[in-house]
């Protein structure tokens, strides 16, 4: 018979650890298996027998090792960071729940650009509107875009289109082929904001969402890397800003911070115009994706 004290001096959580491992690795099959190859840009093959993808499939595209891939489907009790959670996410393309169930299944937390935020309320959500036909969004420092306005929405491209997980400044002005086509001073722009997120950074060099956004820009884009090698650093600051618009052409706005609260942390950015043509441009902008 187990005594209290025996009991007592039972390693914390083995037992919740062992489940949820065993929940992660019936998770895992499940989405593979319910994932054709059409669907990640694979050829079907004419001997495949397993339904959906192959294990070796799902590691190749996630960038992981077959047999590292095959223990974590086992259940077996091994390491499994942020990195290769969000890239699994991504490869079994789990929707945004499916995301959040993975990551909690792991007993992870999601390093992706924030989907929510404190700061982010109805009212705030409500005066963003009524900004309108002025651009305006919510950012936090590391780029996410929380919220945004109507018109914020097309000014640099379909914004709403945009996954929720790409939805950030630094990932759409360096990889985004519209958003980047849209800033008439487009090299100078990517330079500075490799500047200023290398002098946000430093606050937050320990956090894996702020080191997982730097390895991907500096996977994805070779002038991110070169622009960050630099070392150089800026700090946020009132700026004219050019844009040409697809739906209404060239604008010129005044850029403004608005912090939300006492430290440089989530911010309003408003795009006021800074001619009368602009303001027109804007209005009729407005329009547009108000009958979207």
């Amino acid at each position: 018979m187990t005594t209290m004290a025996q009991e007592a001096a039972r390693p914390v959580g083995t037992g919740v650890a062992a489940i949820r491992r065993h929940e992660l690795a019936a998770f895992l099959r499940h989405r593979r298996e319910h994932i054709t190859p059409e669907q990640v840009g694979l050829p079907r093959g004419r001997r495949r027998r397993t339904p959906g993808l192959r294990r070796e499939e799902v590691a190749h595209l996630s960038a992981v090792g077959v047999t590292w891939y095959t223990w974590l489907e086992q259940a077996r009790d091994i390491h499994v960071s942020v990195q290769i959670l969000d890239a699994l996410a991504r490869t079994l393309l789990l929707d945004p729940s499916e995301r959040a169930h993975l990551f909690r299944l792991a007993d992870a937390v999601d390093p992706t650009p924030a989907t929510t935020c404190p700061s982010v309320t109805p009212a705030l959500r409500a005066l963003l509107e009524q900004v309108a036909p002025f651009p305006a969004c919510v950012q936090n420092s590391r780029y996410d875009i929380l919220a945004h306005n109507s018109t914020y929405g097309l000014l640099f491209c379909d914004l709403d289109a945009v996954p929720p997980e790409d939805r950030n400044c630094m990932i759409l002005c360096y990889t985004n082929e519209e958003w980047g086509s849209s800033i008439v001073h487009l090299q100078e722009t990517r330079r500075l904001m490799a500047a200023r997120f290398r002098a946000s950074m430093a606050g937050h060099l320990a956090e894996p969402a702020w080191k997982m956004l730097l390895k991907r820009l500096r996977a994805e884009s070779p002038e991110f890397r070169e622009a960050w090698d630099r070392h150089e650093v800026v700090s946020h600051r009132t700026k004219r800003k050019e844009f040409r618009n697809r739906y209404v052409g060239r604008l010129t706005v005044d850029h403004t911070d608005l912090w939300l609260g006492p430290q440089t942390g989530p911010r309003m950015v408003t795009y006021v115009p800074a001619d009368e043509e602009s303001r027109e441009r804007l209005e009729k902008l407005y329009k547009v994706a108000r009958a979207r």
